[in-house]
């Protein structure tokens, strides 16, 4: 009976992960489109259904009935299991997230757990580019790695003040000590730097460089068939709603807010809040360069994750 409950509760907890991403993905791929269309003067989706909510679903439609076709130069069996087994990981991701006190999984390790694994996204990455057998598309790939890998060391330093504070791993204990104080009015360094190494990590402007139009065209997505290219979008999106709750968890409150609304209910508002902040600042920078990018995450952002830290420990650790 016990191992039947823990099925249960594992099953559980999966289907509702699954939910709570095709909720977020198609939620946030139609305002996208909507917000950056308004950013420059277009309509965007407006025909099918009120706002053009549907769109979505007839352009999902019209790809998955495309052909996928498979370049002949490419590692057939890398290229073509790849991407499935990247949308995975970011699944398995978010599942290892709690999104309330009784809702999700709630792991001592929790947090290292989940920026370990993340870890290995440049690796995956760089094996896509590298399996298609384009120049253009290996080219991509050795920049997003060198990108990745550049701002995931200032990304892991940022978090360190916050478990210093909360003084656990554990994604839940992290929230409740946000009880009396967020942790972005705690720790402002940390959280600047904590964003924008997430939108590196992310890959979202101004650090797209898989996407240089013209130079790489799509980047390492340059040789996928349209069935492929959806599934490349529901990847981008689920890394999206990972680093949005990653976002608001630890240094937004996450779960925290007035009764008024469900624990669940308020985490899901912080994230959409975090999604469309990003949207907007896709909508209104521009693609950075390469050495500007590397510079910039090296020289500033570094440094500003050790100062976070120091500070922490002086003023917070007893």
């Amino acid at each position: 009976m016990l191992i039947d409950e823990g099925l249960a509760s594992i099953l559980a907890n999966a289907i509702l992960v699954l939910l709570l991403i095709i909720m977020f993905d198609y939620t946030f791929g139609w305002l996208e489109r909507k917000t950056i269309a308004k950013a420059q003067f277009r309509h965007g989706p407006t025909y099918l259904g009120p706002f053009g909510f549907l769109q979505n679903i007839a352009d999902v439609i019209k790809l998955i009935a495309k052909e996928n076709i498979v370049p002949s130069n490419a590692d057939k069996l890398i290229f073509s299991v790849l991407p499935p087994l990247f949308l995975s990981f970011f699944i398995f991701l978010v599942y290892l997230l709690p999104f309330s006190n009784s809702i999700g999984i709630s792991l001592s390790l929790g947090l290292l757990a989940v920026f370990v694994l993340l870890s290995f996204s440049p690796l995956i990455v760089f094996l896509i580019g590298i399996a298609s057998g384009n120049k253009f598309s290996a080219i991509s790939a050795q920049r997003s790695v060198i990108m990745l890998l550049g701002y995931e060391i200032p990304l892991i330093l940022s978090i360190a003040g916050v478990v210093l504070y909360a003084g656990s791993f554990n994604i839940a204990t992290i929230v409740n000590d946000q009880r009396s104080a967020y942790f972005i009015f705690l720790m402002p360094i940390a959280f600047a730097v904590f964003f924008i190494s997430m939108l590196a990590e992310l890959e979202r402007p101004p650090f797209d460089l898989r996407e240089a139009d013209s130079e790489l065209i799509a980047g390492w997505l340059v040789d996928v068939g349209a069935p492929y290219y959806a599934l490349a979008l529901f990847v981008d999106y689920t890394r999206m709603f990972l680093g949005s709750l990653l976002i608001s968890l630890l240094f937004l409150g996450g779960w925290l807010g007035p009764s008024i609304l469900p624990p669940l209910i308020w985490l899901m508002i912080k994230a959409f809040v975090v999604a469309f902040i990003i949207v907007i600042i896709r909508a209104t920078t521009v693609r950075m360069r390469l050495d500007k990018l590397l510079s910039f995450g090296w020289f500033w952002l570094l440094p500003l994750s050790v100062v976070s830290i120091i500070l922490t420990f002086l003023l917070f650790v007893r």
